[in-house]
């Protein structure tokens, strides 16, 4: 991993609240994972679906806009054309930090985030590894 990518990753992640769009009440699913790992290193998450419901004890919420509160960055598990409208939605709310998570990203999210002068970590890092993801 090159300095730029891993100070992308440490900035990230000194945030406190974060949201993760794709979450999944499906612990099998890669949303339910991500979710999970920031839950068990401490981090304060909300998850992002649109259906709603509960997902790990958490309330969803149906999309960024949604969101009770501001957070500091966004984990994104979603296909690529999801994304693309992710990176939208967060521009629209003033998120300024987005990993798109391994299968996520697509190059038109990519450079639309960029020209959005968003930070971004993709193409590779994964928020399981970074935050030591336990399966439990």
């Amino acid at each position: 991993m090159n300095t730029e990518t891993r100070k992308a990753i440490d900035t990230f992640l000194s945030g406190s609240r974060f949201a993760v769009v794709g979450a999944s009440p499906d612990r099998r699913k890669f949303g339910n994972k991500v979710l999970r790992a920031y839950l068990q290193s401490g981090r304060n998450a909300v998850p992002v679906n649109p259906k709603g419901g509960l997902i790990e004890g958490r309330a969803s919420v149906p999309d960024l806009a949604s969101l009770p509160e501001p957070v500091d960055g966004v984990s994104i598990v979603t296909p690529p054309a999801v994304t693309e409208k992710v990176v939208e939605q967060a521009a629209k709310a003033g998120i300024t930090r987005l990993w798109m998570q391994p299968g996520a990203q697509s190059d038109a999210a990519i450079e639309r985030a960029e020209a959005l002068g968003i930070t971004l970590i993709h193409s590779g890092p994964c928020a399981l590894v970074e935050l030591g993801f336990r399966d439990e």
